[in-house]
């Protein structure tokens, strides 16, 4: 599985919630897509999170350079 970006995150999801409002789905298909959702959601912020790290990681480095001056 290829790792997906968070903007491909993000338009999949959409892709999913607009399956969820057709009507015409099933009960059970309509489930499988809140699962497939809440997982892709998941995964998103975990990217989020990840690149807030690095801004953190980033940004002290950045401090203890600027404190050696």
């Amino acid at each position: 599985m290829k790792n997906e970006t968070f903007e491909e995150k993000l338009e999949y999801s959409k892709e999913l919630l607009e399956k969820l409002m057709n009507p015409e789905i099933t009960l059970e298909e309509s489930v499988k897509l809140y699962e497939e959702g809440l997982k892709n959601i998941k995964e998103a912020q975990k990217l989020i999170e990840e690149a807030k790290t690095k801004i953190t990681v980033i940004e002290q480095a950045n401090q203890n350079l600027g404190d050696e001056e």
